[in-house]
């Protein structure tokens, strides 16, 4: 109790440089729902193009609602990936692009 008061932590070391990647590095979080939510729509966009296309050919008509029922999954999860739910968003692509590949087994 009688020592000083200022060595119980020493000082941080902090570089010019190091302060500045900092500034400029968005954190995991704020990346993660970003990713989450961009890959959801651009999986959401493929799945509801490929819906329209097989709806346009002679396939069944199980294909194209297995594509739409998997791009609204996708669409789901780009709406809880943006919101910061990433795990949930990650396991709801994961099942949207299996039912969108059950759908390409059907053609």
């Amino acid at each position: 109790m009688s020592g000083r008061t200022d060595s119980d932590e020493p000082p941080p070391e902090v570089r010019a440089d190091d302060a500045e990647a900092d500034d400029e590095a968005p954190p995991p979080a704020r990346r993660a729902r970003w990713t989450s939510a961009g890959a959801g729509t651009v999986l959401a966009l493929t799945g509801l193009a490929a819906a329209l296309l097989r709806l346009a050919d002679s396939a069944p008509a199980l294909v194209p609602v297995a594509y739409a029922c998997g791009a609204a999954v996708c669409a789901l999860a780009a709406v809880l990936g943006s919101r910061g739910r990433t795990r949930r968003a990650l396991w709801l692509l994961i099942a949207g692009l299996m039912v969108m590949a059950l759908g390409d087994h059907f053609d």
